[in-house]
C-alpha cells in the first residue's frame, strides 16, 4: 500500500503523539508499506525547534528506501498561550498544504490523518476527495474539547461553533478512530455512526520496555541510596497534566527520608513548576531522556506517577501510561472511578482523585509501606501490557483495517 500519514508531531519526538505517529510510520515501511509522511520539524515538548531543523524552511528526510518525511515551517511560541497555540497549529496547515496537493501526483491510497490538529482536516477531505482515495483520521486527543474545558478558551459561542465545524468535518472521513472506550463514545456523540467508528490504542514495544533484574543505572547515575524509593513522573510538563498536586504531595511528605519525587520531562509548565517546588529537597529534575534509556528510566521508578486534571478526563488517554504498564511497576492516578484511565490502573495500581494531595499522599505511603502490594500490582500491569498492549498485535489489527478499507473501494 501507499500510505500518507499527516500530522503535526512525528519522530524524533519522544513523547506524545510524535512517538506514536512515528513508530507506526515506521512499523509499516518494515512491512513493505510506502509511506510518506507530511508534518513539522520536532519541537514538543520543550516547544523549540530541534536541534539540525528549521522553523522557516522545508526539509526532506528519507529513513528508508520505503519512508520519507516531508517537514513543513511552522511557527513555534515560547510561551503558548491559546491564542498563540491556534496561530501555531495554522501555520502548519498553511505551510504543508503545497506539500500535501503535490501528492496528488504520487497518489496515496489511503491518506491518514492524525488529530489534534483539527486545522489539517480540511486539507485531508479535499486531498481524498480529489484523488478519490479513503481517508482516515485518528483522534489522539480532542483538542477543542479540552481547550474549552480546561478554560483556555471560554466563549461559550465560538466553542459551539468550533465543535460544529469538527463535528461536521469528522462525517466526511471514511474511517474516525480513536485510543479509548470513552473517546469512541465522544465521537459517536459528535455524530458518527458505528460503521465508521475504529478502536486504535496506543501500544508499547513489550520487548524494548520490561521489567529489569536489576536495578536501572540510573540509581547509580542520580547517586539514589539503595534504601531510597522513587517516585516517578517521566512524560510532559504541560499545564493539561495537572502538576501541581505533585508537588503539594512532595511538601506534605517531605519529612520522609525513603522517598525522592523523580520529575523527568519538559514542557510550558516545568519552569513554574520548579520555582513553586524551590525549597523541596525531596525532588529531583531531568530534562526529557534519551529513547534508548527509557526502560532504565521506567525501571528506576517504585512508584510510578500519573496525574489527571478532572476537566480534562475522557478527553485524553495519557500516552505515557503504556510504558509504566509495560515496565512491571505500579502506577498511583489521579482521576474518579468510572472513567477510561481510572478502568484501567484497577488491579494495576491504585486510583486517587483529582485535585486532592492528601489522598495522593496516602496512596504513595500504603505502596511505600507494602512491598508485596507493590509488586502485585506490578505483575498484574506488566500482563495487561503483554496482552493489551503489545505494538505487533495492535499494529497488525491497523493493517488488516487498512486492506479491508482499501478493498471496499476496488
Amino acid at each position: 500500500m501507499k500510505i500518507l500519514l499527516y500530522g503535526i508531531n512525528f519522530f524524533p519526538e519522544l513523547t506524545g503523539i510524535g512517538k506514536y505517529t512515528g513508530e507506526m510510520a515506521q512499523w509499516l515501511a518494515r512491512q513493505g508499506h510506502e509511506v510518506r509522511v507530511i508534518t513539522a520539524p520536532p519541537y514538543y515538548p520543550e516547544w523549540k525547534i530541534g536541534e539540525n531543523y528549521s522553523a522557516w524552511r522545508y526539509q526532506k528526510e528519507i529513513f528508508s528506501g520505503k519512508l520519507t518525511a516531508y517537514r513543513c515551517p511552522l511557527w513555534v511560541p515560547e510561551n503558548p498561550t491559546a491564542i498563540k497555540r491556534i496561530l501555531h497549529l495554522a501555520s502548519f496547515a498553511f505551510t504543508s498544504l503545497p506539500i500535501a496537493l503535490s501528492q496528488i501526483i504520487w497518489k496515496p491510497d489511503v491518506v491518514f490523518a492524525v488529530e489534534p490538529p483539527l486545522f489539517i482536516s480540511p486539507i485531508t477531505v479535499f486531498l481524498s476527495k480529489v484523488l478519490g482515495v479513503n481517508s482516515w483520521l485518528h483522534v489522539q486527543d480532542f483538542e477543542v474539547d479540552a481547550a474549552f474545558s480546561l478554560g483556555m478558551l471560554k466563549n461559550s459561542k465560538l466553542q459551539n461553533f468550533v465543535i460544529s465545524v469538527e463535528s461536521g468535518l469528522m462525517k466526511h472521513f471514511n474511517v474516525v478512530s480513536s485510543i479509548s472506550g470513552k473517546m469512541l463514545e465522544k465521537l459517536k456523540l459528535k455524530g458518527l455512526v458505528h460503521e465508521k467508528i475504529r478502536f486504535f490504542p496506543n501500544w508499547v514495544d513489550t520487548d524494548k520496555i520490561c521489567p529489569l533484574d536489576r536495578q536501572s543505572v540510573y540509581r547509580r547515575e542520580l547517586n539514589i541510596d539503595d534504601g531510597v524509593k522513587v517516585v516517578l513522573y517521566s512524560g510532559n510538563m504541560g499545564e493539561k497534566q495537572g502538576l501541581d498536586i505533585l508537588v503539594e504531595a512532595a511538601k506534605k511528605i517531605q519529612s520522609r527520608a525513603d522517598l525522592l519525587f523523580l520529575f523527568c520531562g519538559n514542557g510550558a509548565a516545568k519552569q513554574r513548576l520548579q520555582k513553586a517546588a524551590a525549597d523541596l529537597n525531596n525532588i529531583q529534575w531531568l530534562d526529557l531522556q534519551p529513547l534508548d534509556k527509557l526502560n532504565e528510566l521506567l525501571n528506576l521508578a517504585d512508584i510510578h506517577l500519573l496525574p489527571q486534571r478532572a476537566d480534562a478526563a475522557d478527553l485524553v488517554m495519557p500516552s505515557k501510561l503504556t510504558g509504566m504498564l509495560a515496565s512491571g511497576k505500579p502506577v498511583i492516578v489521579t482521576a474518579h472511578e468510572g472513567t477510561e484511565v481510572a478502568s484501567v490502573v484497577g488491579g494495576k495500581g491504585l486510583v486517587v482523585p483529582p485535585g486532592e494531595p492528601e489522598a495522593l499522599v496516602g496512596a504513595i505511603e500504603k505502596l511505600l509501606n507494602d512491598c508485596e502490594l507493590r509488586m502485585s500490582l506490578g505483575i498484574e500491569a506488566r500482563k495487561y501490557a503483554e496482552q493489551y498492549l503489545n505494538i505487533d498485535s495492535i499494529m497488525k489489527s491497523f493493517e488488516l483495517d487498512l486492506y479491508n478499507l482499501l478493498s471496499e473501494t476496488l
